[in-house]
């Protein structure tokens, strides 16, 4: 899930196909009226929603956690928005389109964290957490140290994740629709402030779930389309596929992008464990009424999200077939190195933009360009909520109040939040219009997976865990991760134009998820405060808890 996007970690460790949709210089298209129009419709409905739910809004509860009364499956699929995301959508069929197998392996990585939270995190979540995962990961612990950890990491995360899909939005837009830059950027972040200001987590639900139909029916369609024009058989699907690629047979073979086994193993378990981090899906768990339905959202998500990438690797080889050289309109002819090449208008990460053009013509090409910046505003508003979560709950709220403050009090400071990070979101994403911003989503799934998880499965399953262990292992990932990114190829040789990196793997994952959680450990059992001995004791209690669901919050009584 998203929030961003899963698929950029991918291309960032193949590298770097996702930057050329997000950075750079992108040529205006015309102006596209029909993904207007369908752009338009969208916006006014989920406008309406936010207006709705504007009402149902009572309290800091309501805010959150849409009252805590969002069911399972109404849950499952905002999970499944949540990780839909645009550069799933775009980014996967655009890897399978350039090198076919390989593609399919790829969309399987982001299926399988699924099955861990389900059977790991899911009820556990549910029954200790209220508003944010910080109060599951705090809640045995001294709550000052832990929650300025846990909010820290989320708001690094959330803004790192804000810039690079305020900055996709507007490069997506001024190639789709045929709008300028800066409208675009202040567009999706105006929206973003309404969306979240007014409607809470109960219009934010209703806009992933509303996007996350769409996006499955225009997925849907084209791969029928593609189908059809291959007699509705995979067979004759893959067979076409290969005689019209220029790799011929090869394009069916694996393992020609990560040939590394320690970049393909580290990119493997970011994606896992980066997964059961995000704090924008963790906060998701906390908005159904009880455990039961918390695994309910996770089944109806996995299955959904399997659809989903399923779809991509038929959109892939549908684009083989009937993308080619010979359809001019899709490509443009350049000269490179005193060589005369063909490239994709957009960039190969349109290809399922072009391909809805070619099976449906401009009226799909509108539907599909219309729910790729719908995909990309409803998951910033999911970001930006977690995000002034964290400020209002876990550090106003939590920290500077220690407790105190009242709904009232806590609402306002999360509103004012909102504000702040969408106007933020404006700034940088002007700022960061020309660079190349692929590698903060790395960046934040190593975050999700070496500091937030270690955190979260230490806090649930191990009794020895202590304050100080939480806080050294969780900033020993943090910093671990954020370090190796910036020393990797993807940063210290794409961005800041080292000839070879100080850290030799796209994704540092392997190292730093294992960092975290021998920190926390060695720093637990070496702790013999008074304050562990306290942090010990409580486990039994938060153990029941965890289990029978006694004590949790339940939902609002509207």
């Amino acid at each position: 899930m998203m929030k961003y996007v899963l698929p950029a970690l991918m291309l960032l460790a193949s590298g770097g196909a996702l930057a050329d949709a997000i950075g750079g210089e992108v040529e205006k298209q015309a102006t596209n009226w029909t993904a207007i129009i369908m752009f338009f419709l969208f916006v006014s409905s989920t406008l309406f929603i936010t207006k709705w739910a504007a009402k149902q809004n009572k309290s800091a509860k309501d805010f959150y956690t849409g009252g805590g009364g969002i069911s399972g499956t109404q849950n499952g699929l905002a999970i499944a928005g949540d990780y839909m995301s645009a550069a799933a959508f775009l980014g996967v069929s655009a890897i399978v389109f350039s090198r076919g197998y390989d593609g399919l392996i790829y969309s399987v990585g982001f299926v399988v964290g699924w099955p861990i939270v389900l059977f790991l995190m899911a009820e556990r979540l549910r029954n200790l957490g209220k508003f944010t995962f910080s109060d599951v990961a705090a809640y045995r612990f001294n709550q000052k140290p832990v929650r300025l950890f846990a909010a820290s990491s989320t708001l690094l995360i959330v803004s790192l994740y804000l810039i690079a899909q305020v900055v996709g939005a507007g490069k997506l837009i001024q190639l789709l629709f045929g709008l300028d830059y800066i409208f675009a950027v202040i567009l999706v972040g105006t929206l973003m402030i309404v969306y979240v200001l007014f409607g809470g987590m109960l219009a934010t639900t209703w806009v992933q779930m509303i996007k996350a139909v769409l996006l499955l029916g225009g997925a849907t369609l084209i791969s029928l389309l593609v189908l059809k024009h291959t007699g509705f058989s995979l067979e004759n699907m893959f067979a076409a596929a290969v005689d019209k690629h220029e790799q011929g047979e090869a394009i069916m073979a694996p393992g020609s992008m990560v040939k590394n086994p320690i970049d393909a193993l580290s990119l493997g378990l970011a994606l896992m464990f980066g997964t059961c981090g995000l704090p924008h899906v963790l906060m998701r768990f906390f908005t159904v009424p009880d455990a039961r339905e918390a695994r309910k959202s996770v089944v109806v998500a996995t299955g959904l999200v399997g659809y989903f990438f399923l779809l991509t690797g038929i959109i892939g080889f549908g684009a083989i077939i009937l993308l080619t050289k010979d359809n001019p309109q899709f490509f443009t002819e350049m000269l490179k190195d005193g060589k005369t090449v063909y490239e994709m208008v957009g960039g190969v990460n349109m290809t399922a933009v072009h391909l809805s053009n070619a099976v449906g013509g401009d009226f799909l090409l509108g539907f599909i360009s219309a729910v790729s910046f719908a995909t990309i505003l409803a998951v910033v508003a999911g970001l930006t909520l977690s995000g002034a979560s964290a400020v209002s709950h876990d550090i106003y709220s939590s920290v500077i109040r220690k407790g105190k403050a009242t709904p009232h009090e806590e609402m306002r400071i999360s509103k004012a939040a909102t504000l702040v990070l969408g106007v933020m979101s404006v700034v940088l994403g002007l700022a960061f219009e020309d660079q190349n911003v692929a590698f903060m989503v790395g960046l934040c799934f190593a975050i999700a997976a070496s500091a937030n998880f270690p955190v979260l499965m230490l806090s649930m399953y191990w009794k020895g865990l202590t304050t100080r262990g939480v806080v050294a292992g969780g900033l020993s990932g943090l910093l671990g991760a954020f370090i190796l990114i910036v020393l990797g190829p993807n940063v210290w040789v794409a961005v800041l134009g080292n000839e070879s990196p100080v850290f030799p793997y796209g994704s540092p994952a392997l190292f730093t998820i294992p960092l975290a959680f021998v920190v926390a450990w060695l720093v637990s059992v070496c702790d013999k405060s008074a304050q562990a001995a306290e942090d010990k004791s409580r486990f039994a209690a938060q153990y029941v808890r965890s289990m029978t669901g006694i004590g949790a919050a339940k939902a609002s009584d509207h």
